[in-house]
């Protein structure tokens, strides 16, 4: 039994979880009529710029709370992963020894460890399977915060620049993209200055 989803969910924090989304029309105040349709076809001002949010997640220089929450939860997931790591050993060397020994051994003998085997296969795959979900779970309580704070920062950082429509290039296929539509370092770098990695992330 191979534990490499468990492995690849620890090593692998994605993108997705801090996709950025784009400025949304603010909700007409009930005390407001909406404002009639315009006759004149203008078209309104835009500015557009662009955010890789892939590269925030980047380990050195990305958003330091990112960097230092990974590391908490890879941290606490040690333990599971030794623990799961042992037990593969074990499987791999008793499946040699099987192997190796199975025309020359006693057969019932031979039968006794190939029970051992599928069992320690059923455990590796129960004791997987759990700390996946448990990880999962770990995962977004830890990031689930950070993600909120982090939209709250795009949205304050686009109003301060004119900014009116932020894509996500990372999400959004795009055949070209101007060096100057890119905001990726100027808010990484404004984040980061305004949000330590040791500061606590607030609930949401």
């Amino acid at each position: 039994m191979k534990i490499a989803r468990f492995f690849a969910a620890v090593a692998l924090l994605t993108a997705a979880a801090f996709c950025v989304s784009a400025q949304t029309r603010p909700a007409t105040p009930a005390s407001q009529p909406a404002a009639a349709p315009q006759q004149t076809g203008a078209i309104p001002d835009s500015k557009i710029a662009v955010i890789f949010s892939n590269d925030l997640l980047d380990e050195k220089t990305g958003i330091a709370r990112f960097v230092s929450l990974a590391g908490t939860l890879n941290r606490e997931f040690q333990p599971r992963r030794n623990e799961l790591q042992a037990l593969q050993t074990k499987i791999n060397t008793l499946g040699k020894e099987i192997e190796d020994t199975q025309n020359v051994a006693d057969p019932n003998t031979v039968r006794q460890k190939r029970d051992q085997l599928e069992q320690m296969n059923t455990d590796l795959k129960r004791k997987a399977e759990d700390a996946e979900a448990a990880y999962n779970k770990r995962r977004e309580e830890l990031f689930a915060p950070l993600r909120v704070e982090v939209q709250k920062a795009i949205d304050a950082f686009a109003k301060a620049r004119g900014i009116t429509v932020i894509i996500d290039g990372s999400q959004v296929p795009m055949l070209y993209t101007a060096t100057a539509l890119d905001v990726t370092r100027a808010f990484i770098n404004d984040f980061n200055s305004k949000n330590p990695a040791t500061a606590a992330v607030t609930q949401p």
